[in-house]
């Protein structure tokens, strides 16, 4: 089953879906460790390196490159 959210965005609200499945199985790409799922910005974070790593069109973005620290 998949999680939906709804996000305002300045053109209305939009819907993100992600499956607890795959939030289960996702770690950090740079320590291996547990991702926080933060519905209401989108994105996932490491509290180990401080770092979000955004979800785009229902697909989390999980480079080094493309995350910005928190």
């Amino acid at each position: 089953l998949a999680q939906a959210l709804r996000l305002r965005h300045s053109r209305g609200f939009s819907v993100v879906t992600l499956s607890p499945q795959l939030l289960a199985i996702l770690v950090c790409p740079r320590c291996k460790g547990t991702l926080e799922h933060r519905e209401r910005d989108a994105v996932l974070v490491c509290p180990a390196c401080r770092l979000q790593y955004p979800i785009r069109d229902d697909i989390p973005i999980m480079l080094t490159d493309e995350a910005t620290p928190i």
